[in-house]
Protein backbone atom coordinates (compact mmCIF):
# COMPACT_ATOMS: atom_id res chain seq x y z
CA UNK A 1 0.00 0.00 0.00
CA UNK A 2 1.05 3.54 -0.78
CA UNK A 3 2.63 5.54 2.09
CA UNK A 4 -0.31 8.14 1.96
CA UNK A 5 -3.73 6.90 1.45
CA UNK A 6 -5.87 8.57 -1.17
CA UNK A 7 -8.43 11.06 -0.63
CA UNK A 8 -11.49 9.21 -0.42
CA UNK A 9 -14.18 11.46 -2.68
CA UNK A 10 -18.16 10.57 -2.45
CA UNK A 11 -19.78 11.81 -5.36
CA UNK A 12 -23.81 12.56 -5.04
CA UNK A 13 -25.43 12.85 -7.90
CA UNK A 14 -26.64 10.99 -11.44
CA UNK A 15 -23.87 8.68 -12.47
CA UNK A 16 -24.96 9.30 -16.44
CA UNK A 17 -24.71 12.84 -16.46
CA UNK A 18 -21.36 13.09 -18.99
CA UNK A 19 -20.59 16.10 -16.54
CA UNK A 20 -20.88 13.71 -13.46
CA UNK A 21 -18.42 11.17 -14.91
CA UNK A 22 -16.05 14.08 -16.01
CA UNK A 23 -15.52 15.32 -12.60
CA UNK A 24 -14.79 11.45 -11.15
CA UNK A 25 -12.26 11.09 -14.03
CA UNK A 26 -10.79 14.67 -12.71
CA UNK A 27 -10.46 13.45 -9.23
CA UNK A 28 -8.90 10.28 -10.14
CA UNK A 29 -6.64 12.20 -11.81
CA UNK A 30 -6.18 14.10 -9.07
CA UNK A 31 -5.24 10.54 -6.50
CA UNK A 32 -8.66 10.76 -5.44
CA UNK A 33 -10.63 7.24 -4.69
CA UNK A 34 -14.14 8.08 -6.04
CA UNK A 35 -17.10 6.34 -4.63
CA UNK A 36 -20.36 7.44 -6.64
CA UNK A 37 -24.14 7.33 -4.67
CA UNK A 38 -27.17 7.86 -6.80
CA UNK A 39 -29.04 9.63 -4.19
CA UNK A 40 -28.84 11.37 -0.83
CA UNK A 41 -30.02 8.40 0.97
CA UNK A 42 -27.82 6.08 -0.75
CA UNK A 43 -24.44 8.55 0.57
CA UNK A 44 -25.54 7.80 3.82
CA UNK A 45 -26.09 4.62 3.84
CA UNK A 46 -22.19 4.53 2.52
CA UNK A 47 -20.88 6.82 5.14
CA UNK A 48 -22.54 4.75 7.93
CA UNK A 49 -20.47 1.81 6.79
CA UNK A 50 -17.54 3.34 5.12
CA UNK A 51 -15.52 7.21 5.60
CA UNK A 52 -15.10 9.88 3.45
CA UNK A 53 -12.61 12.58 3.12
CA UNK A 54 -15.17 14.77 0.54
CA UNK A 55 -18.63 15.00 -0.34
CA UNK A 56 -20.32 16.46 -3.36
CA UNK A 57 -23.54 16.59 -4.29
CA UNK A 58 -25.45 17.51 -7.17
CA UNK A 59 -27.65 20.86 -6.04
CA UNK A 60 -30.53 19.17 -8.10
CA UNK A 61 -30.79 17.07 -4.98
CA UNK A 62 -31.95 18.48 -1.23
CA UNK A 63 -28.86 19.37 -0.19
CA UNK A 64 -30.18 21.33 2.76
CA UNK A 65 -32.10 17.95 3.63
CA UNK A 66 -28.74 15.92 3.05
CA UNK A 67 -26.99 18.50 5.36
CA UNK A 68 -29.16 18.77 8.42
CA UNK A 69 -29.02 14.78 8.29
CA UNK A 70 -25.59 14.82 8.72
CA UNK A 71 -25.62 17.44 11.28
CA UNK A 72 -28.38 15.04 13.09
CA UNK A 73 -26.50 12.04 12.66
CA UNK A 74 -22.92 14.18 13.97
CA UNK A 75 -21.37 13.62 10.65
CA UNK A 76 -17.94 15.83 10.50
CA UNK A 77 -17.26 15.54 6.63
CA UNK A 78 -16.64 18.35 4.56
CA UNK A 79 -18.98 19.21 1.50
CA UNK A 80 -19.33 20.61 -1.47
CA UNK A 81 -22.13 21.43 -4.20
CA UNK A 82 -21.87 21.18 -7.56
CA UNK A 83 -24.08 21.75 -10.45
CA UNK A 84 -24.64 22.13 -14.26
CA UNK A 85 -25.76 25.93 -14.94
CA UNK A 86 -27.70 25.19 -11.35
CA UNK A 87 -29.61 28.35 -10.84
CA UNK A 88 -27.94 30.79 -8.09
CA UNK A 89 -30.84 30.06 -5.76
CA UNK A 90 -29.95 26.90 -5.58
CA UNK A 91 -25.80 27.31 -5.07
CA UNK A 92 -26.61 30.03 -2.30
CA UNK A 93 -29.39 27.85 -0.54
CA UNK A 94 -27.07 24.86 -0.18
CA UNK A 95 -23.89 27.01 0.76
CA UNK A 96 -26.25 28.73 3.72
CA UNK A 97 -27.08 24.79 4.46
CA UNK A 98 -23.92 24.40 5.24
CA UNK A 99 -21.73 23.66 2.16
CA UNK A 100 -18.30 24.68 2.17
CA UNK A 101 -18.73 25.74 -1.57
CA UNK A 102 -20.08 25.46 -4.78
CA UNK A 103 -18.14 23.76 -7.76
CA UNK A 104 -19.91 24.36 -11.24
CA UNK A 105 -19.81 21.35 -13.64
CA UNK A 106 -17.57 20.49 -15.64
CA UNK A 107 -15.23 22.06 -13.11
CA UNK A 108 -11.61 22.72 -14.52
CA UNK A 109 -8.66 20.34 -13.01
CA UNK A 110 -7.08 22.73 -10.89
CA UNK A 111 -10.38 23.21 -9.53
CA UNK A 112 -10.94 19.77 -7.87
CA UNK A 113 -7.49 19.25 -7.27
CA UNK A 114 -7.62 22.85 -4.98
CA UNK A 115 -10.78 21.38 -3.72
CA UNK A 116 -9.82 18.00 -2.61
CA UNK A 117 -6.45 19.23 -1.46
CA UNK A 118 -8.19 22.35 0.82
CA UNK A 119 -10.74 19.95 1.87
CA UNK A 120 -8.28 17.16 3.38
CA UNK A 121 -4.85 18.26 2.75
CA UNK A 122 -1.84 15.67 2.23
CA UNK A 123 1.45 16.18 3.73
CA UNK A 124 4.25 15.04 2.08
CA UNK A 125 5.21 11.61 3.35
CA UNK A 126 8.65 12.55 4.36
CA UNK A 127 10.59 14.05 7.27
CA UNK A 128 12.96 16.30 6.12
CA UNK A 129 15.90 17.19 8.46
CA UNK A 130 19.54 15.69 9.40
CA UNK A 131 19.40 16.64 13.24
CA UNK A 132 20.26 13.88 15.68
CA UNK A 133 17.13 14.07 17.94
CA UNK A 134 14.95 13.93 14.91
CA UNK A 135 16.54 11.07 13.15
CA UNK A 136 16.70 9.50 16.79
CA UNK A 137 13.11 10.14 16.96
CA UNK A 138 12.71 8.70 13.37
CA UNK A 139 14.08 6.03 13.91
CA UNK A 140 12.97 5.08 17.09
CA UNK A 141 9.28 5.41 15.73
CA UNK A 142 10.22 2.94 12.53
CA UNK A 143 11.61 0.43 15.00
CA UNK A 144 8.27 0.15 16.74
CA UNK A 145 6.42 0.79 14.33
CA UNK A 146 5.02 -3.31 13.65
CA UNK A 147 3.68 -3.62 17.22
CA UNK A 148 -0.11 -3.06 18.27
CA UNK A 149 0.96 -0.59 21.42
CA UNK A 150 -0.41 2.77 20.94
CA UNK A 151 2.23 5.66 20.45
CA UNK A 152 1.58 9.03 21.56
CA UNK A 153 3.28 11.54 19.99
CA UNK A 154 4.82 14.69 21.21
CA UNK A 155 5.86 18.27 20.44
CA UNK A 156 4.84 21.81 19.79
CA UNK A 157 2.44 22.56 17.15
CA UNK A 158 3.74 22.68 13.57
CA UNK A 159 6.70 20.07 14.68
CA UNK A 160 4.97 17.54 12.01
CA UNK A 161 3.27 14.88 15.05
CA UNK A 162 0.36 14.04 11.89
CA UNK A 163 3.20 13.35 9.34
CA UNK A 164 5.24 10.97 11.85
CA UNK A 165 1.65 9.19 12.57
CA UNK A 166 1.47 8.49 8.93
CA UNK A 167 4.85 7.19 8.77
CA UNK A 168 4.23 4.96 11.66
CA UNK A 169 1.59 3.16 9.99
CA UNK A 170 3.53 3.26 6.88
CA UNK A 171 5.67 1.43 8.65
CA UNK A 172 3.73 -0.70 10.15
CA UNK A 173 2.78 -3.34 7.42
CA UNK A 174 -0.71 -3.14 8.49
CA UNK A 175 -3.36 -3.18 5.53
CA UNK A 176 -5.71 -0.68 6.37
CA UNK A 177 -6.53 2.43 6.24
CA UNK A 178 -5.42 5.39 8.04
CA UNK A 179 -7.75 7.70 9.36
CA UNK A 180 -7.72 10.98 11.90
CA UNK A 181 -10.32 12.07 13.96
CA UNK A 182 -9.79 15.68 15.65
CA UNK A 183 -9.99 16.02 19.07
CA UNK A 184 -9.73 19.78 19.62
CA UNK A 185 -12.48 22.41 18.57
CA UNK A 186 -15.48 19.63 18.49
CA UNK A 187 -18.03 18.90 20.22
CA UNK A 188 -17.73 15.90 22.51
CA UNK A 189 -20.81 14.12 21.11
CA UNK A 190 -19.74 14.27 18.05
CA UNK A 191 -16.36 13.28 19.05
CA UNK A 192 -17.80 10.28 20.60
CA UNK A 193 -20.20 9.63 17.27
CA UNK A 194 -16.82 9.49 15.12
CA UNK A 195 -15.12 7.11 17.36
CA UNK A 196 -17.40 4.89 18.73
CA UNK A 197 -19.75 5.07 15.86
CA UNK A 198 -24.05 4.37 16.93
CA UNK A 199 -26.90 2.55 16.87
CA UNK A 200 -30.28 3.62 15.50
CA UNK A 201 -32.46 5.54 18.31
CA UNK A 202 -29.18 6.54 20.13
CA UNK A 203 -30.04 9.58 19.99
CA UNK A 204 -32.15 11.77 18.15
CA UNK A 205 -31.34 12.22 14.09
CA UNK A 206 -29.26 8.72 14.90
CA UNK A 207 -31.87 7.40 12.21
CA UNK A 208 -29.58 4.01 11.26
CA UNK A 209 -26.83 2.11 12.58
CA UNK A 210 -23.71 3.92 11.90
CA UNK A 211 -19.53 2.53 12.32
CA UNK A 212 -17.02 5.12 14.08
CA UNK A 213 -13.24 5.67 13.17
CA UNK A 214 -12.42 2.48 15.68
CA UNK A 215 -14.18 0.00 13.57
CA UNK A 216 -13.39 1.80 10.18
CA UNK A 217 -9.49 1.71 10.97
CA UNK A 218 -9.81 -1.87 11.84
CA UNK A 219 -6.22 -3.79 10.37
CA UNK A 220 -5.24 0.20 9.95
CA UNK A 221 -4.62 3.40 12.01
CA UNK A 222 -6.31 5.91 13.85
CA UNK A 223 -4.85 9.03 14.60
CA UNK A 224 -6.17 11.31 17.41
CA UNK A 225 -5.42 14.74 16.86
CA UNK A 226 -4.87 16.98 20.28
CA UNK A 227 -5.89 14.17 22.58
CA UNK A 228 -5.57 16.20 25.46
CA UNK A 229 -8.89 18.00 24.52
CA UNK A 230 -11.14 14.92 24.78
CA UNK A 231 -13.93 15.02 27.37
CA UNK A 232 -13.38 12.84 30.34
CA UNK A 233 -16.46 10.47 29.87
CA UNK A 234 -14.95 9.65 26.03
CA UNK A 235 -11.63 9.29 27.58
CA UNK A 236 -13.04 6.73 29.66
CA UNK A 237 -15.16 5.00 26.75
CA UNK A 238 -11.18 5.02 24.98
CA UNK A 239 -9.36 3.78 27.49
CA UNK A 240 -11.97 1.01 27.89
CA UNK A 241 -11.71 0.33 24.51
CA UNK A 242 -8.36 -0.14 24.51
CA UNK A 243 -8.05 -2.58 27.27
CA UNK A 244 -10.74 -4.74 25.56
CA UNK A 245 -9.91 -4.17 22.33
CA UNK A 246 -13.90 -3.87 21.25
CA UNK A 247 -16.22 -1.04 21.47
CA UNK A 248 -19.61 -0.46 22.24
CA UNK A 249 -21.28 1.72 19.51
CA UNK A 250 -23.45 4.96 21.32
CA UNK A 251 -26.73 3.27 22.28
CA UNK A 252 -25.62 -0.43 21.70
CA UNK A 253 -25.02 -3.08 24.49
CA UNK A 254 -23.07 -5.60 22.22
CA UNK A 255 -19.21 -4.68 22.04
CA UNK A 256 -17.68 -5.47 18.45
CA UNK A 257 -14.11 -6.35 17.93
CA UNK A 258 -11.93 -3.53 16.83
CA UNK A 259 -8.04 -4.18 15.62
CA UNK A 260 -7.35 -0.86 15.02
CA UNK A 261 -3.84 0.69 15.61
CA UNK A 262 -4.44 3.80 18.31
CA UNK A 263 -2.21 6.97 17.64
CA UNK A 264 -2.47 10.02 19.41
CA UNK A 265 -0.83 13.47 19.45
CA UNK A 266 -0.40 16.39 21.91
CA UNK A 267 1.13 19.81 22.05
CA UNK A 268 0.41 20.04 25.99
CA UNK A 269 2.29 18.06 29.03
CA UNK A 270 -0.11 15.60 29.97
CA UNK A 271 1.40 15.29 32.90
CA UNK A 272 0.62 18.45 34.21
CA UNK A 273 -2.85 17.61 32.60
CA UNK A 274 -3.52 14.66 35.05
CA UNK A 275 -2.16 16.90 37.90
CA UNK A 276 -5.12 19.41 37.13
CA UNK A 277 -7.71 16.63 36.90
CA UNK A 278 -8.64 16.99 33.06
CA UNK A 279 -6.77 13.92 31.90
CA UNK A 280 -7.05 10.49 33.16
CA UNK A 281 -3.76 8.63 34.71
CA UNK A 282 -4.21 5.72 33.93
CA UNK A 283 -5.41 6.41 29.93
CA UNK A 284 -2.04 8.13 29.79
CA UNK A 285 -0.17 5.16 31.25
CA UNK A 286 -1.64 3.31 28.27
CA UNK A 287 -0.96 5.80 25.47
CA UNK A 288 3.08 6.53 26.79
CA UNK A 289 3.74 3.16 26.45
CA UNK A 290 5.34 4.56 23.23
CA UNK A 291 6.00 8.04 22.98
CA UNK A 292 8.02 10.38 20.32
CA UNK A 293 9.00 13.50 20.68
CA UNK A 294 9.53 15.58 18.00
CA UNK A 295 12.10 18.40 18.61
CA UNK A 296 10.98 22.24 17.68
CA UNK A 297 12.51 23.70 14.93
CA UNK A 298 14.38 26.26 16.91
CA UNK A 299 16.68 23.66 18.76
CA UNK A 300 17.42 21.84 14.99
CA UNK A 301 18.56 25.15 12.71
CA UNK A 302 20.77 23.54 11.05
CA UNK A 303 17.63 21.90 9.30
CA UNK A 304 16.25 24.78 8.17
CA UNK A 305 18.39 25.36 4.85
CA UNK A 306 17.74 21.44 3.66
CA UNK A 307 13.69 22.57 4.64
CA UNK A 308 13.80 25.48 2.74
CA UNK A 309 15.05 23.61 -0.78
CA UNK A 310 12.56 20.60 0.29
CA UNK A 311 9.61 22.93 0.07
CA UNK A 312 10.71 25.17 -2.63
CA UNK A 313 11.11 21.76 -4.64
CA UNK A 314 7.60 20.52 -3.80
CA UNK A 315 5.40 24.07 -3.94
CA UNK A 316 7.12 24.47 -7.68
CA UNK A 317 6.11 21.32 -8.94
CA UNK A 318 2.11 21.32 -6.85
CA UNK A 319 1.99 24.91 -7.50
CA UNK A 320 3.92 25.56 -10.92
CA UNK A 321 5.63 28.26 -9.01
CA UNK A 322 9.35 29.25 -10.14
CA UNK A 323 11.93 27.19 -8.09
CA UNK A 324 13.82 30.31 -7.13
CA UNK A 325 16.51 29.03 -4.52
CA UNK A 326 16.89 31.63 -1.59
CA UNK A 327 19.92 33.62 -1.62
CA UNK A 328 22.38 33.96 0.90
CA UNK A 329 21.31 37.12 3.33
CA UNK A 330 17.62 35.71 2.37
CA UNK A 331 18.64 32.23 3.84
CA UNK A 332 20.52 34.10 6.74
CA UNK A 333 17.32 35.83 7.60
CA UNK A 334 15.60 32.59 8.08
CA UNK A 335 18.54 30.85 9.84
CA UNK A 336 18.10 33.73 12.89
CA UNK A 337 14.72 33.21 13.00
CA UNK A 338 13.07 32.19 16.39
CA UNK A 339 9.93 29.91 14.38
CA UNK A 340 6.99 29.98 16.94
CA UNK A 341 4.73 28.17 15.07
CA UNK A 342 8.06 25.62 13.26
CA UNK A 343 8.09 23.74 10.35
CA UNK A 344 4.48 24.74 9.23
CA UNK A 345 4.94 28.21 9.33
CA UNK A 346 8.44 28.00 7.76
CA UNK A 347 6.41 26.30 5.02
CA UNK A 348 4.09 29.10 4.72
CA UNK A 349 6.99 31.38 4.58
CA UNK A 350 8.48 29.55 1.75
CA UNK A 351 4.95 29.64 -0.12
CA UNK A 352 4.51 33.27 0.21
CA UNK A 353 8.26 34.25 -0.20
CA UNK A 354 7.56 32.47 -4.04
CA UNK A 355 4.91 34.24 -4.72
CA UNK A 356 6.29 37.68 -3.44
CA UNK A 357 9.81 37.12 -5.13
CA UNK A 358 10.62 38.80 -8.67
CA UNK A 359 14.19 38.10 -9.27
CA UNK A 360 16.26 34.73 -9.86
CA UNK A 361 16.46 34.02 -6.23
CA UNK A 362 14.18 35.23 -3.70
CA UNK A 363 15.34 38.23 -1.78
CA UNK A 364 15.11 39.54 2.06
CA UNK A 365 12.41 41.61 0.31
CA UNK A 366 10.29 38.70 -0.33
CA UNK A 367 10.62 37.10 3.33
CA UNK A 368 7.21 38.12 5.00
CA UNK A 369 5.38 36.68 8.28
CA UNK A 370 2.10 35.88 8.27
CA UNK A 371 0.74 39.05 9.95
CA UNK A 372 2.93 41.12 7.13
CA UNK A 373 5.37 41.97 9.58
CA UNK A 374 9.48 41.52 8.27
CA UNK A 375 12.09 39.31 9.81
CA UNK A 376 15.25 41.35 11.31
CA UNK A 377 18.71 40.11 12.49
CA UNK A 378 20.68 42.09 15.11
CA UNK A 379 22.90 44.65 13.28
CA UNK A 380 25.97 42.80 14.79
CA UNK A 381 24.47 39.12 13.45
CA UNK A 382 24.10 40.70 9.40
CA UNK A 383 27.07 39.77 6.78
CA UNK A 384 28.92 42.56 6.09
CA UNK A 385 31.05 43.56 2.92
CA UNK A 386 34.06 41.76 2.18
CA UNK A 387 37.11 43.48 1.67
CA UNK A 388 38.22 44.50 -1.78
CA UNK A 389 40.54 47.39 -1.56
CA UNK A 390 44.00 47.00 -2.41
CA UNK A 391 45.20 47.87 1.41
CA UNK A 392 42.94 44.83 2.63
CA UNK A 393 44.48 42.60 0.12
CA UNK A 394 47.90 43.35 0.74
CA UNK A 395 47.86 42.38 4.79
CA UNK A 396 46.68 38.97 3.85
CA UNK A 397 49.93 38.66 1.71
CA UNK A 398 51.85 35.90 4.01
CA UNK A 399 49.61 34.21 5.22
CA UNK A 400 48.20 30.89 4.56
CA UNK A 401 44.66 30.02 3.01
CA UNK A 402 44.25 28.09 6.20
CA UNK A 403 44.97 30.70 8.26
CA UNK A 404 42.58 33.52 6.72
CA UNK A 405 40.04 30.76 6.44
CA UNK A 406 40.19 30.44 9.86
CA UNK A 407 40.12 33.72 11.05
CA UNK A 408 36.94 34.25 8.59
CA UNK A 409 35.49 31.59 10.41
CA UNK A 410 35.77 32.72 14.15
CA UNK A 411 35.16 36.49 13.20
CA UNK A 412 31.77 35.77 11.53
CA UNK A 413 30.81 33.70 14.18
CA UNK A 414 31.94 36.21 17.33
CA UNK A 415 29.44 38.91 14.83
CA UNK A 416 26.68 36.09 14.83
CA UNK A 417 27.29 35.71 18.96
CA UNK A 418 27.88 32.38 18.65
CA UNK A 419 24.76 30.72 16.15
CA UNK A 420 26.74 28.24 14.22
CA UNK A 421 23.81 28.35 11.66
CA UNK A 422 23.85 32.55 10.78
CA UNK A 423 27.24 32.21 10.72
CA UNK A 424 27.00 28.96 8.01
CA UNK A 425 24.95 30.76 6.13
CA UNK A 426 26.91 34.19 5.88
CA UNK A 427 29.97 32.35 4.86
CA UNK A 428 27.83 29.84 2.37
CA UNK A 429 28.79 26.55 4.08
CA UNK A 430 27.09 23.84 5.62
CA UNK A 431 26.19 23.54 9.40
CA UNK A 432 28.02 20.64 9.17
CA UNK A 433 31.38 22.02 7.76
CA UNK A 434 30.90 24.36 9.82
CA UNK A 435 31.05 22.03 13.15
CA UNK A 436 34.12 20.41 11.56
CA UNK A 437 36.01 23.15 11.02
CA UNK A 438 35.32 24.58 14.94
CA UNK A 439 35.73 20.60 16.28
CA UNK A 440 39.45 21.30 14.44
CA UNK A 441 40.05 24.22 15.82
CA UNK A 442 39.35 23.28 19.03
CA UNK A 443 41.10 20.20 19.19
CA UNK A 444 44.45 22.86 17.99
CA UNK A 445 43.34 24.99 21.57
CA UNK A 446 42.09 27.63 19.37
CA UNK A 447 39.67 29.61 21.17
CA UNK A 448 35.85 29.25 19.30
CA UNK A 449 33.27 31.83 20.69
CA UNK A 450 30.47 29.57 22.53
CA UNK A 451 27.48 28.19 21.26
CA UNK A 452 24.56 30.94 21.13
Amino acid sequence: MDAVDPIRLLLVGVPEKTEFRIAAGMARDAGAEVMVADTALQALEMLRTGHAGLVMIDVALDVPALMAQLRAERFAVPVLACGIDAPAARAVAAIRAGARDYVPLPPQPELIAAALTAATPQPAMELVGDDAALRHAAGYARTLAASRAPVLVCGERGTGKKLMARQIHAASGRSGSFLAVECAGVAADIVEAELFGQEAGAFPGAVARRHGALEKATNGTLFLRDVDCLAPGTQAKLLAALSECRVRRLGGGEAVPIDARLIASTSRNLDDRVQQGSFRADLLARLTLVQVALPPLRERMGDVPLLVRHFVGRLAATHGLAPRPFGPEAMALLCGYDWPCNVRELEDLVHRALLLATGDSVAPEAIVLTDGSRIFLPAAAEPTPCATGRTEVEALVGRTVEEVERELILQTLERCHGNRTSASSILGISVRTMRNKLKSFIEAGIPVAPAA
